[in-house]
């Protein structure tokens, strides 16, 4: 939160990157260490952490939360499909969630996340406000990992413009001990540990300063139990969902058997186009127009042998090029697509010009021609 604010009152010490960036960054680096599934960041404001965590491909839902919706809204768009997610959908689900609501209020939309942020959140809640604040986030939610990132007032006269506190809208700033007091006590009341840490480090010289902005990373000291999951679980939800997004991914059917059809056909094309270049070069033989046996440079090496041995070459008959599916499951893309040959002739059963026997795709040599 608030970074334009911040960097504008950083002029005797400039960091680089920027302080909001190195912050974003040490939840990135956090992420793709313990690889959680389930992430939400309150305190989301304009989306910024949200948009740069879900490029981690171990993320599959990601939720945000804050009490301004109209800052929400106004870069939410950046966490939609583009239409690259349509074209190529990943192998991982992923669904993203934007809530609007206050962190002093429970709402069983969060529950069960593995990890939750709080980057330069808790300094903006007033007073009745952070009581409530540790049973939402430690006692309700619970999850594996929490982390709060707040301003170190101890770094404040390093700041240029910074009178009392960093912005406006804090309601206060603490020093390290301050914080490390809160953090160690909400720790023991709800039996997790924390570790103490930071960015934006002091000149040389200064280190008993600290950094910039300290931060806390707060780990869950044993799992949740059924029992735990159902207590105090509200009846119904009092945040408002603004927006949602769920990704194409290979984990629907839909968007797997277009992946796969796709993949054949663009395969088959590809093997098409070679066999009609050798046929070419082969001259006006007869018994090579009948059925043509590909030399090994048609394909990679591997793929060459795996032809020759399996007998599964693609062969021209009359009009028509007939490439064996067995040869196109072994293309490495397709394999990993489709996991066995049997599923792959489901997904494209119907969908893809087949021989009577149903054991090779058919192309038409005439739409070669024309293409060329």
């Amino acid at each position: 939160m608030d970074k334009n604010f911040q960097e504008e009152s950083t002029q005797i010490i400039k960091f680089e990157p920027p302080l909001y960036k190195q912050r974003y960054q040490f939840v990135k680096d956090l992420v793709e260490k313990y690889k959680p599934k389930k992430v939400a960041d309150l305190g989301c404001a304009d989306c910024s952490l949200l948009w740069m965590l879900k490029f981690c491909s171990c993320i599959e839902v990601l939720a945000g939360l804050d009490i301004c919706a109209n800052v929400m809204k106004e870069k939410m768009h950046t966490l939609s499909p583009l239409p690259v997610d349509y074209l190529q959908p990943s192998e991982r689900s992923l669904t993203v969630t934007l809530h609007h609501g206050s962190v002093a209020h429970k709402d069983p939309c969060m529950l069960g996340f593995d990890l939750v942020t709080c980057i330069e959140l808790i300094e903006h809640l007033e007073e009745s406000e952070l009581k409530k604040f540790p049973e939402v986030v430690f006692g309700f939610m619970a999850p594996s990992m929490v982390v709060i990132s707040t301003p170190n007032s101890e770094f404040n006269p390093l700041l240029s413009k910074v009178m009392l506190y960093r912005h406006p809208d804090h309601k206060f700033e603490w020093s390290q001990a301050q914080f490390q007091s809160w953090a160690l006590e909400t720790a023991r009341c709800y039996d997790y540990s924390v570790e103490f840490t930071g960015v934006g480090h002091p000149p040389t010289g200064m280190e008993k300063v600290g950094f910039c902005t300290q931060i806390g990373v707060f780990v869950r000291k044993y799992p949740q139990t059924g029992d735990s999951l159902q207590s105090e679980k509200p009846t119904e939800a009092v945040y408002k969902t603004v927006f949602k997004a769920v990704y194409p991914s290979l984990k629907d059917g839909k968007y797997l058997q277009n992946a796969v059809i796709s993949e054949v056909i663009f395969t088959a094309q590809i093997i098409k186009h070679r066999l009609m270049l050798k046929r070419e070069e082969s001259g006006d033989d007869p018994e090579r127009k009948s059925k043509f046996q590909p030399s090994m440079d048609c394909f990679p090496d591997y793929l060459g042998k795996l032809v020759v041995e399996k007998n599964m070459e693609p062969f021209v008959s009359g009009n028509e090029v007939y490439i064996p599916l067995a040869t196109i499951f072994s293309f490495p893309k397709v394999n990993r697509l489709c996991g066995t040959f049997e599923k792959l002739c489901k997904l494209i059963a119907g969908k893809v010009t087949l021989s009577s026997d149903g054991s090779a795709v058919m192309l038409n040599i005439e739409h070669e021609n024309e293409e060329n």
